[in-house]
Parts: C-alpha cells; sequence; structure tokens
C-alpha cells in the first residue's frame, strides 16, 4: 500500500482536529473512570465482603461488547461524544478499580498501624500514606486504561464520533488507503507519547523512589 502525502499536506487541519478530538475522548474518559474507581477500590479494601462483588462487577461489565455498550447507550445520550465517553469509562473501570485494589493491598501493614500510633486519622492516613505508597500500582493501571481507551475510541465511529477512527471509514469507503495508514500511525503515537507522559507524572510524584535508587 502507498501513502499519498498530497493528501496528508491538504489535510493536516482536518488531522490536527481529529488527533485532540481522539485524545480527549480517551483522556477524559480515564478522568472520570478514576473519579470512579478510587472510591470503589477504598470501599473494596476496607469492606471485604463487597471486595469480590465490585471486582465481579466491572469484570462482567468488560466482556459486553464495545460496540453493544455504544448502541446500548444512545437511547440516553444520543449520538453525542457523551455516548463515547461513558463507554470508554465503563471499560477503563476493569483496570483501574483492580490496580487501585491491589496497590492499596500493598501497603505494609506496619506503617499503616505506625500512622494510627501516631494519632492519623483513617481519612489523613489514605491521603497521606496509602495512596502514595499505593500510586505505583494505580499508575500501572492508569497507563494501560489510557492506552486501551486510545484504542477502543475509534468503535465510537459507528455512532458518528471515533476521533481518528472516521479516517478509516472514510478510508474503507473509498478503498483509499491512506487515511486508514495515517489514522492507524497517528494512534500508535497517541498511545505511546501518553504512555510516556504518564511514566514521567509518576516518576515526579514518587520522589522517594529515586531516593531509594
Amino acid at each position: 500500500m502507498s501513502v499519498d502525502w498530497s493528501w496528508i499536506g491538504d489535510h493536516t487541519d482536518d488531522l490536527t482536529g481529529l488527533t485532540l478530538s481522539h485524545l480527549q475522548a480517551a483522556l477524559t474518559a480515564v478522568f472520570f473512570g478514576l473519579l470512579i474507581s478510587l472510591p470503589l477500590a477504598v470501599i473494596a479494601h476496607r469492606i471485604r465482603p463487597l471486595r469480590g462483588f465490585l471486582l465481579g462487577l466491572s469484570n462482567v461489565l468488560f466482556t459486553i461488547p464495545s460496540i453493544a455498550i455504544f448502541v446500548l447507550l444512545l437511547p440516553v445520550s444520543g449520538l453525542t461524544r457523551t455516548t463515547t465517553v461513558i463507554g470508554l469509562t465503563v471499560y477503563t473501570l476493569v483496570v483501574l478499580l483492580r490496580n487501585t485494589v491491589e496497590g492499596l493491598d500493598s501497603v505494609p501493614v506496619k506503617t499503616k498501624e505506625a500512622a494510627k500510633a501516631m494519632g492519623t486519622r483513617p481519612l489523613r492516613t489514605l491521603l497521606t500514606v496509602e495512596l502514595p505508597l499505593a500510586l505505583p500500582v494505580i499508575m500501572a493501571g492508569v497507563r494501560i486504561a489510557t492506552v486501551m481507551s486510545i484504542s477502543l475510541v475509534s468503535v465510537a465511529t459507528y455512532i458518528g464520533d471515533g476521533g481518528l477512527g472516521q479516517l478509516f471509514t472514510d478510508g474503507f469507503q473509498r478503498n483509499f488507503p491512506t487515511p486508514v495508514i495515517v489514522g492507524v500511525v497517528l494512534t500508535i503515537l497517541l498511545a505511546l507519547v501518553a504512555d510516556a507522559l504518564l511514566v514521567a507524572v509518576q516518576y515526579a510524584l514518587t520522589p522517594w523512589k529515586r531516593r531509594r535508587a
């Protein structure tokens, strides 16, 4: 397959807009996924009987085909970006919830007992001790969820959204490979850049790891 470089030059503005739209949808979904998964993970960590139920529910939601989720949401939110974000958020939950629970589980019991002995209240212990120590595991989940969301945004093309996925539809319909190739390359680059930035964020937020090294 050959690439029509002149087509790329003529559609730079369109490609920029689709790339930004694609990234916005993915990051918005991860953001809302974190907002939902963090409190649920704390509940699952604190209340053991609910742990299996919450993790199991997230697994069940993950088994629903992505196109099916978007179709089921259409009567509620219509052909809008909201439908895309809700669908992607559902898929981020299984990764973010499980990693956050595992991160909280990895905090040494002695560390929490030391904080309690110093008179630190449970909420403060959670915010200043448990979550920071669990951050590497949580960030691993955020990285996976971000890359996964970037790859799944294209599926929303079937409901009129989809960011760079529109290039795939356009290329297939016209039997013109250039938009498809460009869409694939830009999607991969977005995933790589987003992952690299998250690694940098984790590095900045965990200075104790650098000192230990």
